[in-house]
């Protein structure tokens, strides 16, 4: 599986260029007027993993290699995108090929940083940014079903296939996007429709970019969550995300506590899209390189090894595994052998998050 990519999209001026920076560690202009983002910035961020570190030193290895999350921070929409208002639909565009959204929602009080209307509304710039969403995927949807209604007339199993875009159209139309629709319709659903790239029907995190003090206030924060529930619901304050960058471990998490927080916007934001996207990393290590690898859950281990690479899949013999804190709590793999905690694992074996694993694998040419 390739890097899990996360777009960021919000109104202008909801500090989404500045939450951007901080992630990725960029330095990409973040002013105070509409569309300082032109072009999609896109940044590519290592996930914070100790396990490696800790194998790295038990193995004395030469590399470590963390996964990876690409953050791509989309310009700001404005009402009427779906019809070219502001910069228009190429950004809408760029959304189609991230596996998530996160929609960053103004819920801060700054008279120094106007709003793109001069209202400060959260649930009014959600509706807004849901709107433009939903605008788009209508006219996805309404430029497909000409075909679908003619593949219907002369292929009686295209039939299915017509009923479900009507379906779609319909709950569009009502203004509601598809992730309304729930998980397990998107499910059942998500193949048929796949190669239509429905921006809606993306998974979506809603983060809020809350003053300092709403950082721990629980009020505060269940009256926003509210807002878009049961949708999954963070927040972070992009200006503190700016003030930890470039500060060391210790520094970080001291700022941190000062504000009553125990883990930056990042580590949540990654966690979130984790959950949300139903994910999981399991990890090889040795002398030459520790490295986490990023699959769905519940991937069989030849499905693991593919993503390593295809042959590793189709050769698959079996699968050497070793729990991570057995493996720390034995201090080396020889130990852990001779305390029965390595298993040979075969194809219907489902993987597990602490799971590191050497495959075996045989390819005939």
């Amino acid at each position: 599986m390739s890097s899990l990519s996360i777009g960021i999209v919000g109104l202008p001026n909801v500090g989404k260029s500045t939450l951007f920076n901080a992630l990725t560690n960029n330095n990409i202009l973040a002013a105070n007027y509409p569309f300082a983002t032109i072009e999609p910035n896109t940044g590519i961020v290592p996930i914070p993993d100790v396990r490696l570190t800790t194998l790295a030193d038990i193995y004395n290895s030469q590399k470590v290699v963390p996964a990876t999350v690409t953050f791509v921070d989309i310009a700001g929409l404005v009402a009427g995108a779906s019809k070219g208002e502001g910069l228009g639909n190429q950004f809408l565009s760029h959304i189609r090929s991230t596996n998530a959204i996160v929609q960053v929602v103004r819920a801060f009080s700054d008279s120094n940083v106007q709003h793109v209307d001069e209202e400060h509304n959260p649930q009014k710039d959600i509706d807004v940014i849901n709107t433009e969403l939903v605008l788009a995927d209508i006219q996805t949807v309404d430029k497909r079903l000409p075909q679908a209604q003619k593949l219907a007339k002369s292929d009686p199993k295209q039939r299915h296939v017509l009923e479900l875009l009507e379906e779609v159209s319909a709950w569009l139309n009502d203004g509601k996007p598809l992730f309304e629709k729930g998980e397990a319709w998107l499910d059942d659903n998500k193949e048929l429709l796949h190669d239509l790239h429905l921006i809606t029907m993306k998974p979506i995190i809603y983060l809020f970019n809350v003053d300092d003090d709403d950082l721990t206030n629980e009020t505060r924060q269940q009256e926003l969550a509210s807002l878009v529930a049961p949708a999954r619901s963070l927040f972070v304050s992009a200006k503190l995300e700016s003030e930890l960058q470039g500060l060391d471990e210790a520094d970080r998490l001291e700022l941190l506590e000062s504000y009553g927080v125990h883990v930056s916007g990042l580590i949540q934001l990654i966690h979130a899209a984790y959950d949300t996207l139903g994910l999981q990393s399991y990890l090889t290590a040795g002398e030459k390189e520790v490295r986490a690898w990023t699959i769905k859950k519940g991937f069989t281990a030849p499905q693991a090894a593919g993503v390593i690479h295809g042959d590793f899949e189709r050769g698959f013999i079996a699968a050497q595994i070793i729990n991570y804190k057995d493996f720390v709590e034995a201090g080396s793999e020889s130990a852990a052998k001779a305390a029965g905690k390595v298993t040979t694992a075969g194809k219907d074996y489902i993987m597990k998050p602490d799971d590191i694993v050497e495959f075996k694998f045989n390819v005939s040419k």
